[in-house]
C-alpha cells in the first residue's frame, strides 16, 4: 500500500528564487496542458511579464504553499483582492506537484484559499482555467463555483468561474 503524503499549508512571501522556479513549473505544466507542448523560455518570460504575481502578498493578497512534513514543495495556490461590490478576490496560480498529487491536496488548497480570501475581506472569488484543465474544473465544479461570465482577468481563459463566500460555520458545514 503507498503511503500518501501529509501536508501543512501556510503562507510564504512571494519573493524569492524558490517561488521563481515554482511559478516556473507552473507555467511550464500550464504550457503542456494547453499548448499541448512544452513553453519556450521566451514564453515563460512574457507570461510572467503579462500576469505578474507580485500582488500575491499582503495587504491585498497572500500566497499559500503546500509542504511535506520534511519540507518539500507540493503545492500552491495564490489570491489577490480585485476590488469592486461586492469585494471579490481571484483565486490565482492554484498547482499541485505531481507528488502531491491523488492525495486531496487540491480540496486542501482551494479549501485554504476561500479562507484566505474571507480574511482579505472579500465576499465571492473568482478564477480563470482553460479547457484541457479539467481537474480543476471538476474541483471548482464540486466545491460550489458556477461558471459566470468573463471578468477582467490577466490570462487567455477558456472557462470563468464564481462563488459565494459564506462564513466560517458554511465552510465547516460544507467540508465534512
Amino acid at each position: 500500500m503507498a503511503c500518501m503524503p501529509t501536508w501543512t499549508i501556510k503562507p510564504e512571501p512571494i519573493t524569492g528564487a524558490a517561488v521563481d522556479e515554482v511559478m516556473r513549473q507552473y507555467f511550464t505544466e500550464m504550457g503542456r496542458r494547453v499548448l499541448g507542448r512544452s513553453a519556450t523560455e521566451a514564453e515563460l518570460r512574457a507570461a510572467l511579464a503579462k500576469d505578474p504575481h507580485q500582488d500575491l502578498s499582503p495587504p491585498d493578497g497572500e500566497f499559500l504553499v503546500a509542504r511535506s512534513d520534511a519540507g518539500e514543495f507540493l503545492g500552491c495556490v495564490g489570491v489577490r483582492l480585485l476590488g469592486g461590490s461586492p469585494k471579490t478576490a481571484e483565486l490565482k496560480r492554484m498547482y499541485v506537484d505531481l507528488s502531491g498529487r491523488g492525495a486531496g491536496l487540491g480540496r486542501g488548497l482551494l479549501l485554504a484559499v476561500e479562507e484566505a480570501a474571507r480574511r482579505l475581506g472579500a465576499a465571492r472569488i473568482v478564477c480563470e482555467t482553460n479547457t484541457q484543465l479539467t481537474e480543476a474544473r471538476a474541483l471548482y465544479t464540486r466545491h460550489g463555483y458556477e461558471e459566470t461570465t468573463p471578468y477582467e482577468g490577466h490570462g487567455s481563459a477558456d472557462h470563468w468561474y464564481a462563488k459565494v463566500l459564506g462564513d466560517e460555520s458554511d465552510k465547516l458545514v460544507r467540508t465534512h
